[in-house]
């Protein structure tokens, strides 16, 4: 589980990789969340964002999905960067405030089924609200920004 996450936009992957050792900064605009796996979470959004349902997929479907691609792997110190695929972000970008407060239920059981207590005191709608708004500008860049996540 990531302790500080930041979703950011970023021009291009070589950007985001140099966020690698200190975070995005404050140059790029950035939405920061806390405790939970980022990875695993865009996976789990993308599911649901394909097929909307209230249904919690087990972890085996999750695990046959296509996970993120690492611009900055991670190392030994935790810390990595992704970029959500662009199905995922144009997925953000376009979701009706009805579709994320569905999504935001669902991940909010999957986070309590796995973490239990330790699940996130972040306030995951608004977490999905902020994401969803960065989709939306990279979405209206055509191509000028890409969605990252960089994590430790």
């Amino acid at each position: 589980m990531a302790t500080d996450i930041v979703f950011f936009l970023a021009s291009d992957d070589e950007t985001a990789a140099r966020t690698r050792l200190k975070g995005p900064g404050p140059a790029l605009t950035s939405l920061s969340c806390h405790d939970f796996t980022a990875d695993d979470a865009v996976v789990e959004w993308e599911m649901y964002l394909d097929a909307p349902s209230p249904r919690l997929p087990p972890q085996h479907e999750l695990n046959k999905r296509d996970w993120p691609r690492y611009v900055a792997p991670v190392l030994n110190d935790g810390v990595g960067v992704f970029v959500l695929s662009a199905r995922l972000t144009s997925a953000l970008a376009t979701a009706t405030p009805a579709l994320l407060q569905g999504l935001a239920a669902r991940w909010t059981e999957r986070l309590r089924l796995e973490d239990g207590d330790d699940m996130t005191d972040d306030d995951l709608l608004t977490v999905l609200k902020g994401i969803a708004g960065l989709a939306a500008a990279a979405d209206a860049s055509r191509g000028g920004l890409g969605l990252y996540c960089w994590h430790y």
